[in-house]
């Protein structure tokens, strides 16, 4: 990954997904994003995941691995999704925002990893750097690097993602899969 952003440009992706998502939960527009007046990094093409946690608990987490537009404007729209689209939880509540912490994940772009057999899969992956997805070709599933804490042993990681993908979960270990891996700039409230 290129240069980690700065501090200062942390702090208004940070603010910019917070008064996105109060704004969203609370029925008012969205915050105008100003792109000049914004520092160059974050008015270029970027891909990001924005997270969502409640009390330590996964409230919502959406994103992209292609960089289509803007940093900052991919950090607003993913903000917003993962309170209020993601499949798996309800819309966060106006009184949920005060507990809401917000993590925010800048992807490099996804590389194909090429390997001979699950055995070389698993020797290949490196646990807590990589971010991966999976494809059947139809179906494909990603998780980021941040997941290695809950899932550090690679079978289950890839067995999980199979999962998460629609798929049974030794799927991996029967078929070749697409892979591809990608790392994260993570950095949180």
């Amino acid at each position: 990954m290129d240069t980690p952003l700065s501090p200062e440009e942390r702090a208004l992706l940070l603010k910019l997904a917070r008064d996105s998502i109060t704004s969203t939960v609370r029925g008012r527009p969205l915050p105008r994003v100003d792109l000049p007046s914004l520092p160059p990094r974050l008015r270029e093409k970027g891909a990001s995941f924005v997270t969502l946690t409640r009390r330590g608990a996964l409230r919502g987490c959406i994103g992209t691995l292609q960089a289509y537009q803007p940093l900052a404007l991919d950090v607003q729209e993913h903000a917003v999704a993962a309170a209020t689209q993601d499949y798996r939880f309800p819309p966060v509540r106006p009184e949920e925002l005060p507990e809401i912490e917000i993590e925010i994940s800048r992807l490099t772009s996804p590389l194909p990893l090429e390997y001979t057999s699950p055995e070389d899969l698993l020797r290949k992956l490196r646990p807590g750097v990589d971010g991966v997805v999976l494809s059947d070709g139809l179906r494909r599933a990603t998780f980021l690097p941040q997941v290695w804490e809950k899932l550090p042993d690679g079978a289950e990681f890839l067995n999980q993602l199979c999962l998460k993908m629609g798929a049974s979960p030794d799927l991996w270990r029967r078929k070749p899969l697409e892979v591809f891996t990608y790392q994260v700039e993570e950095f949180h409230e």
